[in-house]
């Protein structure tokens, strides 16, 4: 089969991946899950990737089939497995879990101390055929396309994850800030919109951004390049700020937001990276506001948000592009060329 695979690191994203055969994946475990790859988005944690950026952070054995973001038909399976059958379609949580260490019996996904994740430390969906496993397949319900979802196996279920934490700490008549209304951020200022009463602002560089978050719900937008973000906020929560930021472009810029936005005992959620944190103590300590961390959510999350999907509150804005254009992908991404979600259809 074919698949996109990286070789070695490079800030080149033109060259980024190598279009290689390789052999298909087969079901040789009782709980194995092999699954006909329709949609696997593409994210910018794939970029992060190629740069080495994961490297210090995670083991990868190079070279390696890229792609965490992955739906399809299942066509094989192992012999224990009852949750899915051939020819049914399928969402892939991107974590492959063990079931029985701590995390897991808490439901961390993430945090499974014997875990896979594809694309990352092992092969992903980059390609025609995925090797899963049942922990990590859920199925869709009837309407709902892979193709279409696929995005929502990581994006989706980050931005929700996030969501779902500032959610519960707003109230009705509270103000929240979604920072970057990209291929996180317009699913996260949906998910915010479908689960909570609060006025939500978003903010972002591209005019086509910012009409795209209108049209999902946002009650007003900024552009940084045409206004000052601390004041707009300002005078839009009367001077108290918000409640729940959600920052989905985690660059220096940004962050140094949290002091002059965030309301009192609010919270910075951080979701996009690649920046810092660069704030006094007395800051955080004057204005007794919190930076949250966020990472890809728990499996459980992934069934909650395909819910949302199937009941018609959260939509994919995404474009769509063989696996031959994967460079391509990789350097619009790189220049903000895309809105919403890439979508590679190996």
């Amino acid at each position: 089969m074919q698949a996109a695979r990286l070789h070695e690191y490079t800030d080149d994203m033109t060259e980024g991946l190598a279009i290689d055969e390789v052999d298909r994946p087969h079901a040789t475990g009782a709980s194995d899950v092999i699954v006909e790859v329709e949609g696997a988005g593409w994210c910018q944690t794939d970029n992060h990737i190629i740069e080495g950026m994961w490297e210090e952070y995670v083991p990868q054995e190079l070279p390696m089939t890229l792609g965490h973001e992955n739906a399809g038909t299942v066509v094989e399976t192992g012999e224990d497995v009852t949750l899915v059958s051939e020819g049914d379609p399928v969402i892939c949580h991107p974590v492959q879990t063990c079931g029985t260490c701590r995390p897991c019996r808490l439901g961390e996904t993430m945090y499974c101390e014997n875990s896979a994740f594809n694309g990352l430390t092992v092969d992903g969906g980059f390609a025609e055929y995925l090797h899963t496993s049942e922990r990590s397949v859920i199925p869709l319900p009837s309407g709902v396309e892979p193709i279409d979802i696929a995005p929502h196996a990581d994006a989706g279920i980050t931005a929700y994850h996030a969501a779902k934490k500032a959610v519960a700490e707003l109230s009705p008549g509270d103000h929240a800030v979604v920072i970057g209304v990209g291929g996180l951020g317009h699913i996260g200022l949906q998910c915010l919109n479908a689960m909570s009463a609060a006025r939500i602002t978003a903010v972002d560089l591209k005019e086509s951004a910012l009409s795209l978050a209108e049209s999902y719900g946002a009650d007003h937008v900024v552009n940084p390049d045409e206004a000052d973000v601390r004041e707009e906020l300002d005078g839009i929560t009367d001077g108290n700020g918000a409640a729940q930021v959600l920052d989905f472009v985690g660059e220096d810029v940004t962050t140094g937001y949290a002091p002059d936005i965030t309301a009192a005992g609010g919270d910075h959620h951080i979701i996009g990276y690649g920046g810092h944190i660069h704030e006094p103590a007395q800051a955080l300590v004057n204005g007794e506001f919190s930076f949250v961390g966020n990472i890809v959510g728990r499996y459980a999350e992934l069934q909650e948000l395909v819910a949302l999907v199937e009941q018609g509150d959260v939509d994919l804005h995404t474009s769509r592009y063989d696996l031959g254009e994967i460079n391509t992908v990789a350097e619009k991404l790189e220049h903000g060329e895309i809105d919403g979600r890439a979508v590679i259809t190996p």
